[in-house]
């Protein structure tokens, strides 16, 4: 048994090499529906059926623990899934919650009524699906009140990301970060919701300036499954190591994943 991490395509790819160093002894299978990528442009529907199908393919490879690395399939997907579908011997959790409960400074586990926080102006860049769903204000509000959240939806730069297009990735950006500064002029914090921003964060920090603290996935996700398979032992299983899986090309895929990890990987096909 190993533990599953999927994304639409290799964003996810972040949020994986954060936990393989958290967490170096526990065995993961990653899957990544390049086939399908970018979500953050397809309808919710769809977004559930892709993502509950890629969760079947890791539940096959024995992931019965699978982590939504991908905001769109956790804003969009997760909260049916966990309702109606995913079985009483299985776990899919997504990538939000670590998040949220870094930016409130609450505790896993802590079911105490919303509170005021410190902070009160929150940029969230995301994919237009995303930011549609608005799962992110929905899981804030179970935890913090008085939090002015401003969503812009950042079209085209996870396609920028996975095509390799630097140049425009870093001016898609900067559009970005100006037209949420247009509405709200000195965000406290911004949270960088899509798990492909990271390979570009240096970018936001220098868009956004110095006084704007910027909240990535990566590592908050890599300490909150360390702290739940500290509790789950179960779900770990034998071994070590990450198995590729891909929808797409696995060649073409294993390159752009090389440069993305700068270290060898190679995908095998889903």
């Amino acid at each position: 048994m190993a533990v599953g991490i999927f994304d639409s395509g290799l964003g996810g790819l972040t949020v994986l090499d954060a936990i393989t160093k958290r967490l170096p002894d526990v065995p993961f299978v990653y899957l990544g529906d390049n086939a399908n990528a970018p979500y953050g442009v397809r309808s919710a529907e769809d977004i559930f059926d892709l993502t509950c199908a890629a969760t079947e393919r890791l539940w096959a490879e024995g992931c019965d623990l699978v982590i939504l690395a991908c905001n769109t399939a956790s804003a969009a997907a997760l909260k049916r899934m966990q309702e109606t579908w995913v079985p009483a011997d299985k776990r899919v959790l997504g990538v939000f919650v670590p998040l949220i409960e870094a930016l409130t400074e609450r505790q896993w586990g802590d079911n105490s009524p919303p509170r005021e926080v410190a902070v009160k102006h929150v940029a969230l860049f995301a994919t237009p699906a995303t930011v549609a769903s608005r799962a992110f204000q929905r899981e804030l509000a179970f935890r913090a009140i008085g939090v002015d959240v401003e969503a812009q939806p950042c079209g085209g730069l996870v396609d920028a990301i996975e095509q390799g297009d630097d140049i425009l990735a870093e001016a898609l950006i900067r559009s970005h970060v100006e037209a949420l500064k247009r509405r709200m002029p000195h965000p406290q914090s911004a949270i960088l919701g899509c798990t492909h921003y990271p390979l570009f964060e240096q970018t936001f920090r220098e868009a956004l300036g110095p006084t704007v603290k910027v909240f990535s996935q990566p590592d908050l996700v890599a300490e909150a499954l360390a702290d739940y398979l500290t509790r789950r032992p179960e779900f770990i299983g034998g071994g070590k190591g990450v198995k590729y899986l891909t929808t797409g090309d696995p060649a073409s895929v294993s390159n752009k994943a090389t440069q993305i990890l700068r270290k060898k990987v190679s995908f095998q096909t889903a």
